[in-house]
């Protein structure tokens, strides 16, 4: 199990502090928010509600009588005021109130809120109480909550995202892999908690992807368009312009002339697709040469979704005719490691972020992103305060990196117009003996093998 961490060493140090914390705490679905707050929860003095969907009235009865249960009470009224004057810890310590999907509740009854501030500014429980609000709609926490109870929010002491695991995570999840194997199930199944408990470092790479997204039986067939389905109505027009991205159409017009939506149909989807973290704007980092840039780039951001819309969804008819295994070598295995440049990229901007965090970048660079050219790209661009520079290029699929690569990155910098004293050149597979040669007569050129990662 993928705990996160971070968020359980704020979460303890908020509830050291003195008085009533109101914390909001949400995450995608997988992130494994319900493991987090258990472990959070023990050796401590909690009360905890899973809210239903359900109608104002059942929810009030099914939280009555988890109250009267958990403390072995009869309740004279059903109503949120009650059940939080009722709850306590039966010490001197604080009591952790966790109310788990609590947007099942606040959509239909107002009156629940302002129950949660009564309890935080302890007009029912006089016990100091760590009240924590949490949710697995990142679209309604982000858009929705915020319209219909800014207002409340603002009392909340903390709000905390829960973020994908990292490529470190991975690495650290699975020591039994190479770090090839790693990055290859970093750039199918992403960080996501749930995804990656579910990976058996016993099987190879192949076997996992056929047991658990090509079998039927698998835990994430067809998981892509479910995790859509989720948040999002009028699941086919969703599939349509994922369809499309992963097929390499990432600019409006093309998915306009692709799919025969309006440009402002397609905006609206997109935009939706965005507010739940699934595709993104591929905005080039601000180098000057706006006019050899791409504009209007999007693409895929949710990994998973990102495989799936890539690989199994094209051939849907033949991924039920065909074995997993038969499927796999006819349409992943060919075009994995062109897929998976994309992902080995993540991994060295991630890597890059780490060594600057320690100190071991020439520049303590404050800004990382990547320029999009019409004629070429640069994998990796990365500032300090005073606009010095990093950039780097990501060699996954081609057999050497070569003299080459650091030509073209000459090239595309011109373009981009920017400068840099130091060179990254990143290689899955090693570097030809004429650009080591080259390292070492121009220290700009920094060689960083796949091993070191």
């Amino acid at each position: 199990m993928i705990i996160q961490t971070t968020e359980l060493k704020q979460m303890e140090e908020l509830y050291k502090k003195p008085g009533n914390q109101l914390v909001l705490l949400y995450g995608r679905d997988g992130s494994q928010k319900e493991q987090l707050l258990k472990v959070f929860c023990r050796d401590k003095r909690f009360f905890y509600y899973r809210a239903r969907q359900a109608s104002e009235r059942e929810q009030l009865l099914q939280m009555g009588s988890e109250v009267e249960e958990k403390y072995g009470i009869r309740l004279q009224k059903y109503t949120y005021d009650e059940y939080f004057n009722r709850v306590k810890s039966g010490n001197p310590s604080k009591l952790v109130v966790v109310i788990d999907e609590f947007q099942h509740i606040a959509k239909k009854d107002i009156t629940f809120m302002n129950s949660i501030l009564k309890l935080k500014a302890k007009k029912l429980y006089p016990g100091p109480v760590m009240i924590i609000l949490a949710c697995s709609s990142v679209v309604w926490v982000e858009s929705d909550c915020q319209e219909k109870y800014g207002d409340y929010l603002k009392k909340a002491d903390a709000t905390w995202k829960l973020k994908d695991a990292s490529f470190l995570d991975v690495v650290r999840r699975f020591p039994e892999y190479s770090t090839s194997q790693s990055v290859e199930v970093y750039g199918i199944v992403g960080g996501v908690p749930a995804y990656l408990d579910r990976w058996d470092s016993d099987r190879n790479v192949r076997d996992n992807v056929c047991r658990h997204i090509l079998s039927r039986n698998g835990f994430l067939f067809q998981e892509a368009e479910h995790f859509i389905g989720l948040e999002l109505r009028e699941l086919s027009v969703y599939n349509t312009i994922l369809a499309a991205l992963a097929a390499g159409y990432h600019k409006l017009n093309e998915l306009h002339q692709l799919t025969g939506f309006s440009r402002a149909k397609i905006s609206v989807y997109m935009k939706n697709l965005m507010a739940f973290d699934v595709i993104e704007k591929v905005v080039s980092f601000d180098t000057g040469g706006w006019e050899n840039a791409k504009k209007g780039v999007y693409q895929i951001s949710d990994t998973f979704v990102n495989f799936w819309f890539r690989f199994a969804y094209p051939h849907l008819s033949n991924l039920y005719m065909m074995t997993p295994e038969e499927f796999y070598d006819k349409y992943i295995a060919p075009e994995l490691n062109a897929y998976l440049n994309r992902y080995f990229v993540k991994v060295c901007r991630e890597y890059l972020t780490l060594l600057n965090m320690v100190g071991k970048l020439p520049i303590d660079i404050h800004r990382i992103g990547t320029w999009v050219g019409k004629q070429g790209t640069i994998d990796i661009v990365a500032q300090n305060e005073v606009r010095q520079s990093v950039v780097g290029v990501c060699n996954w699929s081609e057999p050497q990196m070569s003299v080459r690569w650091g030509d073209e990155l000459l090239e595309n910098m011109k373009r981009a117009r920017i400068s840099a004293d130091y060179m990254y050149l990143f290689s899955a597979q090693g570097f030809s003996p004429e650009l080591v040669q080259l390292s070492k007569e121009d220290g700009r050129f920094l060689l960083v093998d796949m091993k070191e990662l």
